[in-house]
């Protein structure tokens, strides 16, 4: 989807009614996932804060995924609608300068109208992260699951194999709203340098807690107490109680949505 926008003024000096789309990147460890809620620290309602200090007008802020309590982004999209009388630019920097650390944006642009980031997507790239070295290490554990044991990731290879293509997912998560857990998997791959491994699952959407599920699921495939057909049968049955317990938050980011 191309990016061409238009804006709208009342006159000279007024303020300009933009509706913009950015990229955002955060570090998800201190917050209560990405939708905003009362009483915990929030993306969105960081995201949004700073726009209305700002703009001196509150902003909703719409993403393109709801990612959990840990969950961290390099690539959450965003659109929201402004009146702002300066260009982009300063209105992004600006933006910046007032959230904290642990969030920001970048690639601010108009968004055609009709865009919405969740429900216009095409694919959304997530990647876990595993670190099976020995001994532990303290200083990865905020962007990796920190494994005890050794992982043959020939083996999950094997096993996640049978996750591509469409199949209904509904033993690894649940629908954010509806009952529909059909959803296609274009791409799903373990990489390893070193004592590292990438999980990298691409699909047109994700149910909750899914790449996670996904992810305890066929660590048990790479340790060797599980064969790699196992997850296979786990899909088939679409019972949640045979997969394993969801992989810790820390090691999952959103790093792409496409268009």
């Amino acid at each position: 989807m191309g990016l061409q926008g238009t804006w709208h003024e009342d006159g000279p000096g007024v303020n300009r009614e933009w509706y913009l789309r950015a990229l955002v990147e955060y570090d998800g460890t201190d917050f209560f996932g990405f939708q905003r809620q009362a009483t915990h620290r929030t993306v969105q309602g960081e995201l949004e804060d700073a726009l209305e200090a700002v703009t001196q007008e509150r902003a909703s802020v719409i993403g393109a995924g709801r990612t959990d309590t840990g969950v961290h982004a390099i690539g959450q999209v965003v659109a929201f609608r402004t009146r702002w009388r300066h260009d982009i630019a300063t209105l992004e920097r600006a933006w910046n300068a007032l959230l904290p650390e642990d969030v920001a944006v970048r690639d601010v642009v108009p968004a055609p109208e009709g865009f919405h980031p969740r429900f216009s997507a095409r694919s959304r790239w997530y990647r876990y992260t595993v670190w099976d070295g020995r001994p532990r290490s303290p200083l990865r554990r905020r962007y990796a699951w920190v494994y005890p044991v050794r992982l043959d990731e020939g083996r999950m290879n094997e096993a996640a194999k049978f996750l591509v293509g469409r199949h209904d997912f509904k033993a690894f998560g649940q629908p954010p709203q509806g009952e529909n857990t059909v959803r296609h998997i274009s791409h799903a791959m373990w990489t390893r340098q070193g004592d590292t491994l990438w999980f990298d699952i691409r699909g047109d959407a994700f149910l909750r807690r899914m790449v996670r599920n996904l992810v305890g699921t066929l660590l048990r495939v790479g340790r060797g107490e599980r064969p790699p057909e196992w997850v296979a049968e786990v899909l088939a049955g679409g019972d949640r109680s045979q997969s394993a317990p969801p992989a810790p938050a820390c090691g999952l980011c959103l790093m792409e949505v496409s268009y």
